[in-house]
């Protein structure tokens, strides 16, 4: 009996990440029996784009789940904090792009690519990584089966669409200013973001690691299924529109060459080898932007230590980073056919 196509909600439709998973949703030809925006009550009866089409935004509100299969949050920790769990009571399945529920033991978080297994148990909520964790953990999955990694020490170089329209539109106007002679404005960074590096995304907590860092730290491990890797984390806002970069070194139980993990890299799913350096081909974000792969380069032996490796990773923060990661669980949830609540009250208890 063939699968009926399910019910989609797009939960923050209107902002950047929101409509980039409507435009996954559509390019990627997702099954889905209807697709239906929704965003706060001021957003309510504006128009966003689905392909050749135009879709109404709907009031997101605690009862508007009934009869949708599949919902996919991009609209901040505090909101799929309030409607997620009332999602999951109605039978809704819930794919959530903030960090609300990634460190939740009852929510598995997941990339298609290296833990899909991971989906099996889910109970009605399943967390999106971060944006920089992704990229990492798709490169390092593959090498990790091959070696076993002990250690990563990842340094970021974070475009400001992370930090959505508000930090693409400063880095835009910053650059106008100076071009003209003036003062550069500072609303959304603490310091100005042009032609300029800030060692600082999120807060900082009391470690004097950023909130940013940290995620990295706590997600690969969860992701990767094994504490026993340890990882530490340096996050920077560059002045770069989309793509975020990272230089990544690993340390391994067994030791891999270079070759050999280029070739481990050429066969890993998502992931490109752009790796000649006599030639000057290495990723760049302006080519990773608008892709939907993860870019791997520079890869080489780290002189300083017996089994180590150098690798630099590059993918589109919005894509692979967000929208495209979660519309690859929903693929991955209709194929395992696993749209469905076990506990349908499980996040409302007390």
């Amino acid at each position: 009996m063939p699968q009926k196509k399910p019910v989609v909600a797009v939960v923050g439709a209107t902002g950047a990440v929101g409509r980039e998973m409507l435009a996954t949703l559509y390019s990627r030809k997702f099954p889905a029996a209807q697709v239906i925006p929704f965003a706060s009550s001021r957003s309510a009866g504006s128009k966003v784009p689905f392909g050749d089409t135009e879709l109404t935004v709907r009031e997101l509100k605690e009862d508007v789940f009934e009869g949708i299969d599949l919902a996919i949050f991009s609209a901040g920790g505090s909101t799929s904090e309030k409607f997620a769990p009332h999602a999951a009571a109605a039978g809704c399945v819930v794919v959530d792009n903030s960090s609300a529920w990634r460190m939740d033991d009852r929510c598995p978080l997941v990339v298609p690519e290296v833990n899909p297994h991971a989906l099996e148990k889910h109970n009605g909520i399943i967390a999106n990584p971060n944006c920089s964790t992704i990229q990492m953990v798709v490169a390092l999955k593959p090498l990790h089966d091959a070696a076993a990694i002990t250690r990563v020490v990842v340094s970021t170089y974070q475009a400001v669409s992370g930090t959505g329209k508000k930090g693409l539109d400063e880095l835009e106007r910053q650059v106008r200013q100076l071009f003209n002679g003036q003062d550069p404005e500072i609303k959304v960074y603490p310091y100005q973001i042009a032609f300029n590096c800030l060692p600082h995304i999120d807060v900082f907590l009391d470690n004097d690691y950023t909130k940013e860092e940290m995620k990295m730290v706590n997600e690969t491990v969860k992701i990767m299924e094994d504490p026993g890797i340890k990882v530490t984390a340096t996050c920077v806002r560059v002045p770069v529109f989309y793509g975020h970069s990272e230089s990544v070194n690993i340390e391994t139980k067994r030791k891999l060459t270079a070759k050999e993990a280029r070739a481990i890299l050429a066969q890993a799913p998502g992931v490109q080898v752009l790796d000649n350096p006599k030639e000057k081909i290495y990723p760049l974000a302006i080519d990773a932007a608008g892709e939907d792969l993860t870019f791997v380069g520079r890869i080489r032996e780290d002189e300083s230590i017996a089994n180590g490796l150098n690798l630099w990773v590059v993918a589109d923060n919005i894509r692979k980073g967000a929208a495209l990661n979660a519309v690859q669980i929903a693929e991955e949830l209709l194929k395992r056919d696993l749209l469905r609540v076990p506990d349908k009250g499980l996040f409302l208890k007390k």
